[in-house]
């Protein structure tokens, strides 16, 4: 699952200004090429255990997952893509179980849940797993488009002509989402592949920030990114928090970039000569 592509990656959560505590989660895995982000759910504490056992049991379940087909690459690069959403499926379905779980051991914790969106790059494609709100989006040529379709009620009267676009960013059931992660044992995870290109810019993000910025306000600010991923997760924070920052705000991002062929030194010539 080697890519042909360098990517850099990036990630910044912040509690905002009005919450009094974060129950976003983030991570992120570069020699595994995934990332993570999780928006609990809950009150109290809970919706931090939710995000916070998600994203743990997510990363270890991808991290062992990779590695087997890794292990196992001359068996399964013909059905590549069906073996890498049957194990992210499974593996988000682990996240499930494990959060009803802790639910059941702790009654304190019961109705806690999170919304989730993953990304993982290999070869050259990205796989995106989502469940909820959180959105994954990618810049290409400095059009911004939205690769993830909200699992809310406000997405669903949309869809139904009930509501436009346009006034949705109004609607009172903005944050009801139709499924989450840790609520019920039968969950749906929703799973789509996207070719990668050279100079492709991906972010995910809670709905801290997508709820704070416009679409064309993130792109404005991905455009104009002129110095790390790092740095460019640090301004729409910030931009975020100028916006009323009533949400805790999650951003990673994942920056695309053709992997250019090294330089064949002298000792490498002498080397594949001797081989």
């Amino acid at each position: 699952m080697a890519h042909h592509f360098q990517l850099e990656f990036a990630a910044k959560t912040d509690t905002g200004l009005v919450r009094s505590h974060n129950e976003d989660c983030v991570a992120i895995d570069t020699e595994h090429g995934f990332a993570i982000l999780a928006d609990g759910m809950g009150g109290y504490s809970a919706g931090e255990v939710a995000s916070g056992i998600a994203v743990a049991v997510l990363k270890e379940a991808l991290e062992d997952g990779v590695r087997k087909l890794r292990a196992k690459r001359h068996e399964w690069h013909a059905q590549r893509t069906m073996q890498i959403h049957q194990m992210m499926d499974a593996s988000i379905h682990h996240a499930n179980d494990a959060i009803l779980e802790a639910a059941c051991a702790q009654p304190r914790y019961n109705g806690m849940g999170t919304t989730l969106v993953t990304a993982l790059f290999h070869e050259e494609i990205v796989t995106i797993a989502h469940v909820g709100d959180s959105r994954a989006y990618r810049l290409r040529q400095g059009e911004l488009v939205q690769i993830t379709k909200d699992h809310s009620l406000l997405q669903e009267q949309i869809d139904a002509g009930l509501i436009s676009p346009e006034w949705a960013q109004f609607s009172p059931n903005k944050n009801l989402v139709t499924r989450a992660v840790g609520v019920g044992a039968e969950m749906e995870v929703e799973l789509h592949d996207h070719r990668l290109e050279a100079g492709d810019l991906y972010l995910l993000c809670s709905d801290g920030l997508s709820d704070m910025l416009s679409d064309r306000e993130i792109c404005d600010l991905l455009k104009n990114k002129h110095h790390s991923c790092s740095s460019t997760c640090d301004a729409l924070v910030q931009e975020a928090n100028e916006h009323g920052g009533r949400d805790n705000i999650s951003a990673i991002l994942v920056e695309v970039r053709r992997d250019e062929p090294r330089a064949e030194s002298l000792l490498d010539r002498v080397l594949r000569w001797m081989a």
